[in-house]
Formats: C-alpha cells, structure tokens, sequence
C-alpha cells in the first residue's frame, strides 16, 4: 500500500483459521478504514504528522503459494494536517504538485512471509513523476468474517522510510528535514466471485 503510500500506501499479527485456497484471492481496499500518514522532522524540534484521505486500490494473496501484490492509488490532494494553509502549501510545487501529479501510487510483492502471514514487502512509490524503491515491514495482519459486509476482510499495519529529497521534494531541506516515516493502515474486502 503510503505510501504513503502511498508515503503514506498496508502487517505479525495473530490470523483466525484460513482455509487452504489454490488460487490467489483479491481484496478490494476499504477507503474508508484505509489511511496512509507520515512524520516528517521540523525544524529537528517536532514531528509533522499528516494523512491522506482518499484511498484505492487492489491486494491479491494466495495462501497456499504464499505470494501475493499490493497496488496503492492515494489522491495526493487529500493530504490533511490540520492546517489548511499548510495542506495547501504541500499541494503546491514547492512539494506534491499536485496539478501536474494528481496521484501518488505504490506497487510491490510480499516478499516474506513468517507462520503462513506476510511480513514485509518489495515494492516501488511514485510521487511527484519519480519512482524509487520502498520497502515496508508488516507489523500486524489478520483476517477475518466481516459482519457488515459479511465476506472475509482482511487488515494490516505497514511501516517503511525513504528520503524525500529522492523524489525531487526539497523544499526546506535540511531545516525541516529530509527523512519520512511512513505508516499505513488498511482494510480490505474480498472481491465477491464473478
């Protein structure tokens, strides 16, 4: 997933029962329980945290072959702080760009997975027409029966870091810091069977 996924695009957590499954399942991202966030260091005497809104994408697991994909679009003008003139700072191009580049997408592979759950991800964040590797570690993953929507859904609390200026992004650097922490948390529904 924040990447965000983005920085800011989705794990050990204990997983109830899964059933053994031959072919890959797809799971739709839920936007709503779906928010990638960052720290980013200012002026090395605070953190500024902020997230992203707007959320999609597709993450496909196959249990039996343990492999599986994760594909991330967040909406980089959702960005939020909690402080309007700065979220419409970051839109602008001294960051995202948001004009020239409405998206921000992240794509990789489970790369490791420990007692049948993936642990980490291979996989590559764009951001402003950039693309470099980010890595995440899982830090939690679990799957169960939704009750509302009554198919399996699956969440995940992802981690991972780059450096921002990797992107093109320097605007204020080094004074309000170059390294960004990125969390993702996420929730994803099985796609119903076509």
């Amino acid at each position: 997933m924040k990447i965000f996924a983005g920085w800011g695009i989705v794990l050990p957590m204990m997983m109830l029962a899964w059933p053994a499954e031959a072919a890959p399942v797809s799971y739709a991202i839920e936007p709503v329980h779906t928010h990638p966030s960052f720290e980013v260091p200012h002026l090395h005497i605070s953190l500024w945290r902020g997230q992203f809104l707007k959320t999609g994408g597709t993450v496909v697991l196959d249990r039996e072959a343990m492999a599986g994909s994760v594909d991330v679009t967040i909406e980089a003008a959702s960005i939020e702080f909690g402080n309007q003139k700065l979220n419409e700072h970051v839109c602008s191009k001294d960051f995202f760009d948001v004009a020239r580049f409405p998206a921000i997408t992240y794509k990789g592979s489970f790369d490791r997975f420990q007692d049948g759950i993936p642990v980490s991800v291979k996989g590559q964040l764009t951001m402003v027409g950039i693309t470099r590797p980010v890595d995440l570690t899982i830090n939690s993953f679990k799957c169960i029966q939704h009750p509302m929507f009554k198919r399996e859904a699956c969440g995940a609390d992802a981690r991972g870091s780059f450096k921002r200026s990797e992107f093109g992004i320097s605007y204020g650097v080094p004074s309000h810091g170059d390294d960004v922490t990125v969390r993702i948390q996420v929730e994803a529904v099985r796609e119903a069977a076509p």
